[in-house]
């Protein structure tokens, strides 16, 4: 179904224009992301070059996309902003809250009961506001995204950070927090600091067992998970052309595990295809007039080096399958050295569970490849010796898949197929015995591997890889089996190989859905009332945080001394705190909980200084605010990396956190901590970090804070001693404007226009 379709002609309308005006005002030809960045600025044509990595830019986007989780937290803000009705195009999509326990119909019936609360609120809330809502079970929003809403040389931003998955349809699609989304929907413009760019030329074809996937682990690798930070990855060559454009949204979607803002391709014939398999023959048509303009100049790919910061070339041919993990996304081995890396590091190599699917890899490709081995368990007399379970990406995916008797084959291997929804890969399955904290391996085909985020657990070993290598290794049962080498026992006792797999792009009959699970809002939902009981445990509606005076902060408590990785999910857990994503007091109990403290190598365990006792991290910040005291937040290098959660800068705000002192941040969570009106600040040395002690107080001495300017602090030890550091920031006029009023306030930034 095509969606929107009136906008995305007004979109190619105006873009020979506008980048014929960029590519005047540059003075030299254009990549693919300097045309879209430069057509969707949001007061007029370029009248000026744009510094990388120097100049903020306002930008408007045609489209915002968020999750129910998210979704919750902005829309509580969106209500604040006085609008009858957002100002793009806006969808809500019910992904997040389902747990995977069971099977599909058990798991979706389970979850409208436990959910229900805040699925009635998504739904009045969009009905109201013109909001498109998809139902729980209708899918990830990704995956609907890119079926649906994604189209070649549009910009969009969404409340989750693998919104970057429409590259693959020749998008700018950026992840953000929830008051970015806010802005856009009442109408403002986005800022985004003007992004590096990255090229990525590929060359030749995949072949055997190769995928797309092992693309992007294998650029993970080489970028690891802060290479792109501050930076836009683009994709070209005879390479790029030659993946289907489900292929290509894979390689975006994990883009946002090396830190990068977004990735994109350039349209061609993949994508066309693509819209005229999903409804949009409509969309195709327009974008073959324009598609001159959808792509980078001839220039540009003829000499990648005069016009991208950094190129990475890849042979696709020569392109063997990885392995990604344990742990973290950028730990990149070749299949073909697993069996010495497991030795050499101790990893538990007996695979307990494989799973496919996610926003990630539930293409009917991806599916199909996975189907091609299924069967040949069977008839090769294999047993599958590791759980398998399977996460359709769509209710179309999973309809069209039932419908070509897909599903029937994972049963006969022994698969379960969970929801269309996000489940294990965000933590949201309730995994038999995770609860005992045992030593084991699994391998997914999802985006992340954080430490204890698919299944709680701190002890699994999580890897990542192609729905391909993942089925491979679960019919094995073994973290170090070869597919493309090595032999299986038979039932009978005979060794027999795998066949490479095999797999269509796109279904030989066409897709097929009876229900998509879409919900249009009312025409005028200004009669439309929405409800938050005040008792609720789910939803809270929020108050406006305190003014800071503008003076310096002092006499601040260290919280917590992060130490090593300090993601999203360790500031603010997913899995059962997702219930809370609506309520912020609530939700804030989980505040840094997964976080290590450096003092005592413990989660979950810092010193109150009131009482010089341990204390879990929430209970001990709540003294802290109980006596009127603020604090301090250390970390270590990329910190907030992960989703584009803004729990987790929303609450320490609201707990009395007033500053976040880090070696370097993630994008989106520096930007989500300036929004809500906190000090993100980075050690000019970052040796200094070392200086920080456990029982510090500390002034940071923020009263004449200016763009440009390093910030001084004064750490006071416990001995007497003091040390004085810098610290530098990002922070333009407008960014300290927000920091001063609080957060930033859209519904006073809509009565100053």
């Amino acid at each position: 179904m095509a969606f929107d379709v009136s906008m995305i002609q007004q979109v190619y309308a105006q873009l020979p224009a506008k980048v014929a005006a960029a590519r005047s005002v540059v003075g030299k030809p254009l990549t693919l992301t300097e045309k879209i960045l430069y057509a969707h600025l949001f007061e007029t044509s370029a009248t000026t070059p744009l510094g990388r990595g120097v100049d903020y830019v306002d930008f408007a986007p045609d489209r915002v996309a968020m999750q129910d989780a998210t979704a919750q937290m902005a829309l509580l803000q969106f209500m604040t902003a006085g609008r009858k009705k957002v100002a793009v195009p806006s969808t809500v999509h019910c992904d997040h809250l389902i747990t995977a326990k069971v099977e599909s119909s058990a798991d979706l019936t389970f979850a409208n009961d436990e959910n229900k609360e805040v699925y009635d609120f998504l739904a009045s809330i969009s009905n109201k506001y013109g909001i498109g809502f998809w139902k729980p079970g209708a899918g990830i929003i990704h995956q609907i995204v890119l079926e649906n809403y994604a189209f070649p040389g549009g910009m969009m931003i969404g409340t989750d950070s693998h919104t970057v998955n429409a590259g693959g349809l020749g998008m700018i699609a950026i992840g953000v927090g929830g008051a970015d989304a806010v802005d856009v929907m009442a109408g403002l413009a986005w800022e985004l600091k003007f992004p590096k760019l990255i090229g990525v030329k590929l060359t030749g074809k995949l072949n055997g067992w190769a995928s797309a996937k092992d693309i992007i682990l294998k650029v993970a690798g080489i970028l690891t998970v802060k290479g792109g930070t501050g930076c836009i990855v683009e994709y070209f060559g005879d390479g790029a052309e030659s993946l289907s454009c489900t292929g290509k949204g894979t390689i975006c979607n994990m883009g946002a595990e090396i830190g990068a803002t977004t990735s994109t391709f350039g349209y061609d014939e993949s994508m066309e295809r693509y819209l005229r398999a999903t409804g949009r023959a409509e969309v195709a048509d327009l974008a073959n007039e324009v598609k001159e303009h959808l792509t980078g100049d001839a220039e540009v790919y003829a000499n990648p080096e005069a016009y991208f910061d950094q190129v990475i070339e890849i042979d696709l041919n020569t392109l063997e399958p990885y392995i990604n993990g344990p742990f973290t996304p950028d730990l990149a081995t070749p299949i073909s050295q697993m069996k010495e890396a497991a030795a050499a590091n101790g990893w538990p190599t007996k695979v307990e569970a494989g799973l496919i699917g996610s926003c990630t890899n539930s293409s009917y490709e991806d599916i199909s490849r996975a189907i091609s081995l299924a069967k040949q368990v069977a008839a090769k007399n294999l047993k599958t010796k590791s759980e398998y379970l399977i996460t359709p990406g769509s209710e179309m995916i999973r309809f069209t898949i039932e419908r070509d008797g897909f599903i029937d084959i994972f049963h006969s291997i022994g698969g379960k197929v969970f929801a269309n929804a996000c489940g294990p890969c965000i933590g949201m399955w309730a995994r038999v015995g995770a609860e005992k904290k045992e030593k084991n391996t699994i391998i997914h085909s999802f985006n992340r591997n954080f430490q204890a985020r698919q299944d709680g657990n701190p002890n699994t070993y999580a890897f990542v890889g192609s729905p391909e290598i993942v089925t491979a290794l679960a019919i094995a049962g073994d973290l170090t089996f070869n597919p493309l080498t090595d032999y299986l026992m038979n039932e009978n006792g005979e060794q027999v190989m795998l066949d490479e797999p095999t797999g269509v792009e796109l279904p030989t009959k066409g897709f097929d859905v009876e229900d998509a699970g879409y919900q249009a809002p009312a025409e005028d939902g200004s009669g439309v009332e929405i409800k938050v009981n005040p008792d609720s445990s789910r939803l809270q509606l929020l108050y406006s945080f305190a003014e800071w005076n503008g003076e310096d902060l002092t006499g601040l408590k260290l919280l917590i001394k992060a130490k090593g990785k300090c993601t999203t999910d360790h500031i603010s857990m997913a899995g059962k705190w997702l219930r809370y994503r609506g309520h912020l007091d609530n939700i804030s109990n989980n505040l840094l909980i997964g976080a290590t403290n450096f003092f005592n190598e413990k989660q979950n365990s810092v010193k109150n200084q009131l009482t010089g006792e341990y204390d879990e991290v929430p209970n001990v910040q709540r003294a802290y605010k109980a006596a009127g005291i603020g604090s301090i937040v250390v970390g270590d290098e990329n910190y907030g990396e992960g989703s584009s959660r803004e729990h987790a800068a929303m609450e320490p705000r609201h707990l009395g956190v007033r500053v976040v002192l880090v070696k370097s941040f993630a994008r989106i969570h520096e930007t989500n901590l300036k929004k809500q009106g906190m000090f993100g600040i980075t050690f000019a040395d970052k040796a200094d970090y070392d200086k920080i002690l456990e029982n510090d107080t500390i002034d940071v001495h923020v009263a004449s804070i200016a763009p440009g300017k390093q910030v001084e602090i004064t750490l006071h030890h416990a001995d007497g001693s003091s040390d004085t550091i810098l610290a530098n920031h990002t922070y333009n006029a407008q960014q300290l404007e927000w920091t001063r009023a609080g957060r930033c306030n859209v519904s006073r930034r809509l009565t100053q226009m």
